[in-house]
Parts: C-alpha cells; sequence; structure tokens
C-alpha cells in the first residue's frame, strides 16, 4: 500500500480547474501520456463507473473506478475493480487569492508483481502522480 499527499497551486478560477480535473472522459485527448483510454460504464447524477487505462512512470494500471464529484469542491476516485482494487484517491478543491489549492491524498494498492518496493518505491509513485497534476495544471492555466 502507498499512501501519499500532494498539495498543488493553480492560477485560475476553482470552477475552471475543476471541470477539467473532473472531466475523466477527456483525459485521453487532454493527458495521453497518462490515460491512453477511458471507457465510461455507467453515469448517475455526480457518480460515474470507467473503465481506465492509467500509466504512471513504470506503473501501468487497467482499473475500473467509481468518480464522485461534488462541483467545484471535490473530486472523489475508488478503484474498484482491476489490480488495483481498494485504492482511493481524494481530490480538494480550494479557492484561494492566487486561484485554486488542490490537496491530494491517494492510498494505493498495489497488488501482485506491482507492489513496492519491487517495480517503484512511494516517493516514485509521488513523483509521478504529482507530473500528472503538473501537466493538468498547465492545461489548466492556459
Amino acid at each position: 500500500m502507498a499512501k501519499f499527499s500532494l498539495e498543488k497551486i493553480i492560477y485560475a478560477k476553482r470552477e475552471d480547474v475543476f471541470k477539467i480535473f473532473s472531466n475523466y472522459e477527456n483525459y485521453p485527448k487532454l493527458i495521453p501520456q497518462y490515460y491512453s483510454s477511458i471507457r465510461i460504464r455507467s453515469v448517475r447524477d455526480n457518480i460515474a463507473v470507467v473503465e481506465e487505462h492509467l500509466i504512471l512512470g513504470d506503473l501501468e494500471l487497467l482499473l475500473m473506478a467509481k468518480h464522485v464529484a461534488k462541483p467545484s469542491v471535490l473530486h472523489e476516485v475508488y478503484v474498484i475493480g482491476g489490480k488495483s482494487r481498494g485504492s482511493y484517491i481524494r481530490q480538494e478543491f480550494i479557492e484561494i487569492p492566487e486561484g485554486t489549492k488542490i490537496l491530494v491524498n491517494a492510498n494505493l494498492k498495489l497488488t501482485g508483481n506491482m507492489r513496492i518496493p519491487k517495480l517503484l518505491d512511494r516517493s516514485k509513485l509521488s513523483k509521478n502522480y504529482s507530473n500528472l497534476m503538473d501537466d493538468f495544471a498547465k492545461i489548466c492555466e492556459n
């Protein structure tokens, strides 16, 4: 299990930042280096079940995830299927004078040949996720 927290400041309005971060349908278009494919299985109100192909550095994950959104405030991802089942990522969006602060708390459960430290260590996983967040920030700020 790998737990880590990140904090990012993005110089854009919270509503705009949230729209980009919670629009999982467009991940393959916006950041294909991290998400090679997304397939939506179901959507009901602010909850969606999505098949995702996520690449974080050397780690490649095929997973089924439940996205839960509280518009402009919170985006949570629960991994409900795949080898990382039971993982959880929470993104909280806080309005600040400079733009938006995003607080990320992640608890990634890696099993089998994905276990840490065999494939990569926690700091590298955190760094790779931070890089993903930086690329999202560039999109939001343009």
